[in-house]
């Protein structure tokens, strides 16, 4: 005996489409409207004017290319005679990400639930928001400066700043991967009566899940980058090794640093795409 195949139910043809929704499917292959129009050269002046402001000169670049061709010249061939000491400090590098990550990460994704326009009362919404600016407006060095003089130099002041400085930034990030989930799952759950609680644990994170460990992902790159920039102040990492070359004119050493750097940066960059992938 056959069993018979379960009928496909019938395309929808684009006769039996209602009128608002062939409107909404022409309206993608419009002409862009007048005031769409007027807002390019807007655009425009307000991007000339910043280069004006901003004083960017082509002809200055041109001419300053030489002295930019000198300047890389001087870098080869890299000097690798203190490779110890260079893997020793991208070693904590390295580590000082992971640390900060994590940390910025699950701080981030807590005040994240605060500043959730989905998730948040406006009585938290707004001043969360408002807080998550003002970290974001001021410089990681900065931070960096702060645990310096209250924890000593090291490792450990670079941490913290990473660590305050993720939530400005990756936390804005998190709470919109969050205002952006189907709001269809939400609105059935708090339909059958699931607590607040329930709604984020099984409504809202289940679909942001994917965005979340891309941005966390997203953090980490920039963490390690950013490491070597807060050893500049004594906040631990190459920076400070970074920095010494420069001011010594030790042109080799600077050079293997920089490769060294990069070849770090590549890897991490090459394990995340790959992570990347299967998540998404």
């Amino acid at each position: 005996m056959s069993i018979d195949a379960p009928s496909r139910p019938a395309r929808t043809s684009t006769s039996e489409l209602s009128a608002a929704e062939r409107h909404r499917l022409e309206s993608a292959f419009r002409i862009p409207r007048a005031r769409f129009l007027l807002g390019i050269p807007v655009a425009l002046l307000i991007l000339f004017w910043s280069f004006d402001g901003a004083g960017f000169d082509f002809v200055k670049l041109g001419e300053g290319a030489v002295n930019m061709g000198e300047f890389l010249s001087r870098l080869f061939p890299p000097d690798f005679s203190k490779i110890g000491t260079i893997l020793a400090l991208l070693l904590e590098t390295f580590q000082m990400a992971v640390v900060g990550t994590v940390l910025g990460a699950v701080l981030s994704l807590l005040v994240a639930f605060a500043a959730s326009s989905n998730i948040a009362p406006k009585w938290l919404y707004y001043p969360t928001r408002w807080v998550m600016n003002i970290i974001r407006s001021v410089p990681d060095l900065v931070f960096a400066l702060m645990f310096v003089s209250a924890v000593g130099l090291g490792p450990f002041a670079g941490i913290l700043a990473m660590t305050l400085g993720s939530i400005g930034s990756i936390g804005k990030i998190f709470a919109e991967a969050m205002e952006q989930v189907d709001r269809g799952p939400v609105v059935a759950m708090e339909a059958v009566g699931a607590s607040k609680r329930q709604v984020i644990q099984y409504g809202v994170l289940p679909q942001a899940a994917p965005l979340l460990t891309s941005y966390t992902l997203l953090l980490f790159e920039g963490n390690v980058r950013g490491a070597t920039i807060l050893g500049l102040v004594g906040a631990g990492g190459i920076g400070l090794e970074l920095t010494t070359a420069m001011r010594m004119y030790d042109y080799g050493h600077l050079s293997a640093i920089i490769i060294c750097i990069i070849v770090l940066v590549t890897l991490i960059d090459q394990g995340s795409a790959l992570i990347r992938r299967r998540i998404t």
